[in-house]
């Protein structure tokens, strides 16, 4: 499908690939196959498609990010030029200012030994070699504070931010220059909806302000719905279709669009999958936090201590939380970015040591349990991270990968191990079972990593599973079959979840009742049918105006 009626005759494109094909090196296949689209200056197209379909590869291949022996046939234009016929200099002066890429995971961009600061200021002075420190200092904390980054954060380092806050600082890198065309890659997966409005919203006024055009790839429709001009679709490297949103989202000719869709309405329109009624007559709950406070202290800055000054007040990333979790419940952990609901998941694991409180676990108290005995205990709750990379060893075979935790707790021979990764990796969906194995996380796409991240956290049986942000990295299709998988694994195997997740539709499709955090407290908690048709604080209230709809009237 070709994207030349879109755009007037004698308006050149500001980037173009026509009849374009990535192969990448050691793979017969085409990654992205024969595809032809568009882009004018000022213009915001998004990119969906599953995960695995040449999406993020051809926003790659609009930057020539791609490995040196990487196979690409047909054209790449910015501005008139061939992309793919710049020199070492040209390319260096291209990527950054004139174009700019936001990954999905902020920490390939940021170095961890470098301060925010310095990461601003080097990448406005390696490209203004003109400009001095102080200047590349003001345009830098204007930036930041454009994506609500405080100058007093000027100093730190990317482990003191949380992960939207990281991907907050990605965004102003890209920004810093100037340049008239972003790439966003999944740019707000790890983000709140309220940050995710306000981010994007700067982007496409930004868009608007200075002519800049936009590429936001994402699996997210109704995010992509709210603030791009058109919508292409990709599946399988091809381009399957593509047009104005409102023609995309309401009369879609694809079938695969139209599948994509359906499971996206799917998400927004159904309601909890279970009933909180019967949850309330369990009286024992299974997991108890009280007062649970986990608090940082800053050190004082050198010229703090020589000026006398006040030490910094500590961090309050959880304070003074208590929630009671009942047997067979799934509740939703919903905040912004940074709100404590990761922090929180930490500490009653004791990954992270509460700075008091108390954390009863099956009449257990957590608190006062010895490093052995809690290594035992642990066995009853297992984590799904955001990031299967996060628990899959990329060394490890997904087989023995999936065996590990029996292994470790002594829970079955190898021969016994073997047979029950078998059948769990059958009951996930990774079948047939003997093609998946022997292979390694790399070589499966991201919702079938997922997928053995869940098989890995469910092999010794656990009672209760702390889900944090499991399928906000999957597109709208994915979602919904990981998330389907979740729910019959929750019946099957008699688990409770407390699930973390920024995303009000998922957390409305899934869970009994939702907590809301903000600013590291307990804000409100109800049923999902309270908290979504009756909330009672004001900062619910602002999260549920923010979350994007997938159709408006």
């Amino acid at each position: 499908m070709t994207d030349s009626q879109h755009f007037p005759a004698l308006e050149a494109p500001l980037f173009a690939v026509e009849n374009f094909r990535v192969s990448y090196p050691g793979q017969s296949s085409w990654a992205v196959d024969n595809v032809s689209l568009s882009l004018r200056a000022g213009e915001k197209l998004g990119l969906v498609g599953e995960s695995g379909c040449g999406k993020s590869t051809l926003g790659r291949a609009a930057m020539r990010l791609l490995p040196a022996a990487t196979r690409i046939e047909g054209n790449a234009t910015f501005e008139s030029r061939s992309i793919l016929a710049f020199s070492a200099s040209e390319l260096r002066q291209f990527r950054g200012e004139a174009v700019s890429l936001v990954f999905q995971d902020p920490m390939t961009r940021l170095d961890p030994l470098m301060t925010i600061g310095d990461h601003c200021v080097e990448t406005l002075l390696a490209h203004r070699p003109e400009m001095d420190k102080q200047q590349a200092k003001a345009i830098a904390i204007n930036t930041l504070e454009s994506v609500n980054i405080p100058a007093d954060r000027w100093r730190q380092y990317p482990h003191e931010f949380s992960g939207g806050m990281r991907q907050r600082v990605a965004i102003a890198l890209a920004l810093v220059l100037n340049p008239k065309l972003i790439v966003a890659d999944e740019p707000t997966t790890s983000l709140d909806v309220t940050v995710s409005a306000q981010i994007l919203e700067q982007l496409t006024a930004l868009c608007s302000e200075r002519n800049m055009g936009l590429i936001m790839i994402s699996h997210d429709l109704a995010l992509v719905g709210e603030y791009c001009d058109r919508i292409a679709v990709m599946h399988q490297g091809k381009l399957v279709e593509i047009g104005p949103t409102q023609d995309v989202f309401y009369t879609p000719q694809h079938p695969y669009t139209q599948s994509l869709l359906a499971a996206a309405n799917q998400l927004q329109s159904a309601g909890a999958q279970n009933s909180a009624e019967a949850l309330e007559s369990s009286d024992s709950p299974i997991l108890s936090l009280k007062n649970i406070t986990k608090h940082y202290v800053l050190e004082q800055s050198l010229l703090g201590k020589l000026l006398r000054q006040e030490p910094p007040e500590p961090i309050k990333a959880v304070d003074g939380v208590s929630i009671a979790l009942y047997p067979g419940e799934i509740l939703g952990l919903v905040g912004e970015s940074g709100c404590g609901k990761s922090t929180l998941s930490r500490t009653l694991l004791r990954i992270v040591e509460p700075t008091s409180g108390q954390i009863t676990f099956q009449g257990i108290d957590f608190t006062a349990l010895s490093r052995s005995a809690l290594q035992t205990q642990r066995r009853d709750i297992q984590m799904i991270f955001q990031d299967p990379h996060a628990c899959l060893n990329p060394m490890m075979t997904i087989g023995r990968g999936i065996a590990d935790p029996l292994l470790i707790h002594g829970l079955a021979t190898p021969t016994e191990a073997k047979k029950k990764v078998e059948a769990m990796l059958e009951r996930v969906g990774m079948t047939p079972v003997e093609d998946y194995y022997d292979r390694y996380p790399g070589d499966i796409s991201g919702g079938q990593q997922q997928r053995v991240a869940i098989a890995r956290a469910l092999i010794t049986k656990p009672k209760l599973v702390i889900c944090d942000e499991p399928v906000s990295m999957l597109d709208a299709s994915v979602q919904a079959q990981v998330l389907e998988l979740m729910l019959d694994l929750k019946d099957e195997l008699a688990l409770t979840y407390l699930f973390i997740t920024h995303d009000l539709w998922v957390a409305k499709y899934l869970c009994d009742r939702i907590a809301v955090m903000n600013n590291g407290k307990l804000v409100e908690i109800g049923t999902t049918e309270q908290i979504f048709n009756a909330p009672a604080h004001p900062y619910t209230k602002t999260l549920l105006k923010a979350a994007p709809l997938l159709a408006k009237a």
